[in-house]
């Protein structure tokens, strides 16, 4: 009797190890996972919204916060803008001044940009002065002797700079040499600077044009792998990332210079650029560097001219100052500012992320909503995949139909494994299946998520977009969690802890589909199937609720497809039966 209950009891022994494989398995997903996403895979920044009393709120914002560090001699912002004389900034996109001592672009708010989802919140500031915190900086001059420097006082023939309404600064220089910038701004974020140099002396001069952007600190916003933050130029036609905040601080006083080059250069965040780019493409000697004090400065000049008696020296530089709005970088870039779209890190896919997000902006112009947007883009994708999705769901109602032959097979051959796999294989060839046949689709979506990805995470156009009842920010996670009763309890979970209600749902619908699917014989395949769906839970959280919407829209699509193919075929929902993979 031994024998027969070694044999009776092999079973549990063997659904047990399948079972510690299982979890092994589903643990190693989830905890390689974490580690891939924060390493590759960056999630959204912090919700922008928190959930009172079942209300949403906007989050409280630090706005403008001194770094650690702020050195003691820092003066606050205001009354360094009204220590020296100023002309106004007003355009639709930017509001400002700029600075006759040193004739240094210092002061610049984004209208359209606000710190935080609140409508009364402040305006997001990219340009602050030197001897406030976070001074942050763009300024055009030459190099030679007698050159205006930062402590030169100009002449101003106006006292506002509006589109249509450019200004002339002018001063001259003790040598005998009158310098002029004419600066004019359009309606979005480019300011232009014809810089004009005579020489009235009665010896040449040699000379050359130059322009910086300098700040005070690195920018806040991460530089990760998919996006990229810091110094960032496009040199003879390709976009440059690779030097950063950390390879300059490696360099040292010696920088990351180059020489003959042609382009533009400056400073990226996450959604913000400042950029120099001299017009018409002329070689450029450019230099990143990192100042002993810590800050950071992207600066070119001009090759040196000598300029004769009399002679008059005319540069024109674009100061691109503003949030990367893909409208505005390619009209810039149909004006001749070399591949000033490649600010934005689109990554590997450009080729397609480029098309789904001008999709995604007619759908949100026609829409008015981004969250319906990101819905009508899943529904066309699913129109487009449609015939191969059909080819798909009639391979998985057709695996269902013939499941229980297999199951007759299995049982037949279960101690002949090789001629129970011929056997399945001969009923495949003559029903005419293809068990990859559901694989195609899953593909195809690949890059379509991952489009989706980065179009949330680095485009400006989704910041703050709301969606409906309580997603204020499609960009960041959904901040409505039942950790805290959705916001019942009064008090705000740690971040990892904040499942949201959007991928609580991804993780059911996902559920819902897998079941639909044919399920594989292997016990310890089915229970990483089973799992799988609510570890994705727990993957999905952190991510914008955007692209959690996304999901969710597309997992109820397929349940749709697959009820409406299953119809056809006679199988009902209920017809689960295990198949083996």
């Amino acid at each position: 009797m031994a024998p027969t209950r070694f044999h009776d009891e092999a079973p549990d022994v063997n659904d047990s190890k399948n079972f510690i494989i299982a979890i092994a398995l589903s643990a190693i997903v989830l905890f390689g996972w974490t580690w891939a996403a924060e390493r590759y895979f960056p999630t959204a920044k912090a919700p922008a919204a928190t959930v009172e009393q079942g209300q949403a709120q906007p989050a409280p914002v630090a706005v403008g916060q001194a770094p650690a560090a702020a050195p003691s001699t820092l003066k606050n912002r205001s009354a360094v803008l009204g220590a020296s004389p100023r002309i106004a900034i007003v355009t639709p996109s930017l509001k400002g001044s700029i600075n006759l001592k040193g004739a240094q672009f210092d002061d610049l708010v984004l209208l359209s940009q606000r710190t935080a989802i609140a409508k009364d919140s402040e305006p997001v500031r990219l340009l602050s002065p030197l001897g406030a915190r976070s001074a942050y900086i763009a300024q055009f001059g030459w190099a030679g002797p007698g050159a205006p420097g930062l402590d030169t006082v100009w002449t101003a023939d106006g006292t506002i700079l509006a589109p249509g309404r450019p200004v002339t600064l002018t001063t001259q220089g003790a040598n005998g040499l009158r310098y002029q910038l004419k600066i004019a701004v359009d309606d979005g974020y480019l300011f232009t600077i014809d810089q004009i140099v005579t020489n009235a002396s009665a010896q040449p001069v040699t000379i050359r044009p130059t322009g910086l952007v300098s700040r005070s600190e690195k920018s806040t916003d991460l530089s990760t792998w998919t996006n990229h933050v810091g110094p960032i130029g496009v040199f003879d036609g390709k976009a440059d990332y690779d030097v950063s905040w950390k390879t300059l601080e490696e360099a040292g006083a010696g920088g990351n210079a180059a020489a003959n080059v042609s382009g533009w250069l400056g400073f990226t965040d996450k959604y913000w650029l400042t950029a120099l780019a001299p017009v018409g493409n002329p070689r450029l000697a450019t230099d990143f560097r990192r100042s002993p004090s810590g800050g950071y400065q992207a600066d070119y000049a001009l090759a040196p001219s000598i300029l004769a008696p009399g002679q008059s020296l005319d540069s024109k530089t674009r100061l691109f100052a503003g949030a990367k709005e893909k409208k505005w970088l390619d009209r810039y870039e149909d004006e001749g500012i070399s591949k000033i779209s490649k600010a934005i890190d689109w990554g590997w896919f450009e080729w397609f992320m480029r098309p789904i997000f001008g999709l995604l902006l007619v759908l949100f112009r026609l829409t008015g909503n981004f969250g319906f947007a990101i819905i009508g883009l899943t529904l066309i994708v699913r129109m487009i995949m449609f015939p191969i999705a059909q080819r798909q769901f009639k391979s998985m109602a057709a695996m269902r139909k013939v499941q229980p032959k297999m199951k007759a097979i299995q049982e037949r051959f279960k101690d002949d494994k090789p001629r129970q796999q011929q056997e399945i294989l001969k009923l495949y060839q003559q029903e005419k299946i293809n068990p990859a046949g559901g694989c195609l689709p899953i593909v195809i979506q690949i890059p379509v998520f991952y489009a989706l990805y980065k179009v949330l995470m680095v485009s400006v156009e989704m910041r703050h977009q709301p969606f409906i009842l309580w997603i204020k920010d499609l960009s960041a996670p959904d901040p409505l969690t039942p950790v805290n009763l959705f916001g019942l309890l009064h008090f705000t979970p740690p971040h990892f802890l904040a499942i949201g209600v959007l991928p609580i749902l991804v993780g059911a619908t996902q559920w819902l589909t897998m079941k639909l699917n044919p399920q594989p014989m292997d016990p310890a395949q089915q229970q990483i199937f089973s799992i799988m769906p609510w570890l994705l839970v727990f993957i999905m959280a952190p991510f914008a609720a955007g692209l959690q919407l996304y999901w969710m829209t597309n997992n109820i699509l397929t349940l749709l497809q697959q009820w409406w193919l299953y119809r056809r075929f006679g199988l009902h929902f209920s017809d689960t039966h295990p198949v083996e993979t």
